[in-house]
Protein backbone atom coordinates (compact mmCIF):
# COMPACT_ATOMS: atom_id res chain seq x y z
CA UNK A 1 0.00 0.00 0.00
CA UNK A 2 1.44 3.76 -0.68
CA UNK A 3 0.30 6.90 0.15
CA UNK A 4 -1.04 7.42 -3.53
CA UNK A 5 -3.49 4.86 -2.77
CA UNK A 6 -4.47 5.94 0.15
CA UNK A 7 -4.84 9.79 -1.59
CA UNK A 8 -6.99 8.14 -4.10
CA UNK A 9 -9.34 6.83 -2.59
CA UNK A 10 -9.64 9.99 0.21
CA UNK A 11 -9.87 12.02 -3.08
CA UNK A 12 -12.91 9.93 -4.48
CA UNK A 13 -14.89 10.01 -1.48
CA UNK A 14 -13.99 13.70 -1.25
CA UNK A 15 -15.32 13.72 -4.89
CA UNK A 16 -18.47 12.02 -3.46
CA UNK A 17 -19.28 14.36 -0.59
CA UNK A 18 -16.77 16.80 0.71
CA UNK A 19 -19.02 16.88 4.08
CA UNK A 20 -18.90 13.36 5.32
CA UNK A 21 -16.20 10.48 4.76
CA UNK A 22 -16.98 7.59 6.25
CA UNK A 23 -14.85 3.92 5.45
CA UNK A 24 -16.13 0.72 6.00
CA UNK A 25 -14.65 -2.64 6.78
CA UNK A 26 -16.08 -4.30 3.72
CA UNK A 27 -14.95 -1.17 1.66
CA UNK A 28 -11.21 -1.76 2.67
CA UNK A 29 -11.09 -5.72 3.15
CA UNK A 30 -13.04 -7.04 1.23
CA UNK A 31 -13.38 -4.94 -2.07
CA UNK A 32 -9.85 -3.04 -1.98
CA UNK A 33 -8.44 -6.32 -0.50
CA UNK A 34 -6.49 -5.01 2.29
CA UNK A 35 -4.89 -7.11 5.30
CA UNK A 36 -5.61 -6.71 9.20
CA UNK A 37 -2.68 -4.63 9.06
CA UNK A 38 -2.72 -2.43 6.34
CA UNK A 39 -6.31 -1.69 6.84
CA UNK A 40 -5.15 -0.06 10.15
CA UNK A 41 -1.89 1.48 8.34
CA UNK A 42 -4.65 2.44 6.05
CA UNK A 43 -6.65 4.60 8.73
CA UNK A 44 -3.98 5.83 10.54
CA UNK A 45 -2.67 7.94 7.18
CA UNK A 46 -5.77 8.76 5.77
CA UNK A 47 -6.92 10.10 9.52
CA UNK A 48 -3.86 11.72 9.78
CA UNK A 49 -4.64 13.84 6.03
CA UNK A 50 -7.99 14.29 7.08
CA UNK A 51 -7.19 15.84 10.57
CA UNK A 52 -4.80 17.76 8.63
CA UNK A 53 -7.39 19.05 6.12
CA UNK A 54 -9.72 20.11 9.18
CA UNK A 55 -11.82 17.26 9.25
CA UNK A 56 -13.14 15.82 12.80
CA UNK A 57 -12.30 12.29 12.65
CA UNK A 58 -14.28 9.63 14.28
CA UNK A 59 -13.94 5.95 14.84
CA UNK A 60 -16.02 2.63 15.58
CA UNK A 61 -18.25 3.35 18.49
CA UNK A 62 -17.63 7.11 18.71
CA UNK A 63 -20.62 9.45 19.16
CA UNK A 64 -20.79 12.62 16.61
CA UNK A 65 -23.27 15.60 16.33
CA UNK A 66 -24.27 15.59 12.17
CA UNK A 67 -27.43 17.87 11.33
CA UNK A 68 -28.00 18.26 15.05
CA UNK A 69 -28.62 14.43 15.54
CA UNK A 70 -26.63 12.42 17.59
CA UNK A 71 -24.91 9.59 15.61
CA UNK A 72 -22.94 6.74 16.53
CA UNK A 73 -19.95 5.27 14.46
CA UNK A 74 -21.40 1.97 13.82
CA UNK A 75 -19.73 -1.44 13.61
CA UNK A 76 -18.70 -1.96 10.00
CA UNK A 77 -17.88 1.62 10.07
CA UNK A 78 -14.13 1.89 10.61
CA UNK A 79 -13.97 5.78 10.27
CA UNK A 80 -16.09 8.55 9.76
CA UNK A 81 -15.15 11.96 9.33
CA UNK A 82 -16.60 14.95 9.21
CA UNK A 83 -15.75 18.49 7.46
Amino acid sequence: MTMQFVSDLIDKKIDENPNLIKFTFYELRVKENLSEDDTNTFLTLAARRLENNRYLIYKTGDTYILNGKNKKVEINELLVAIK
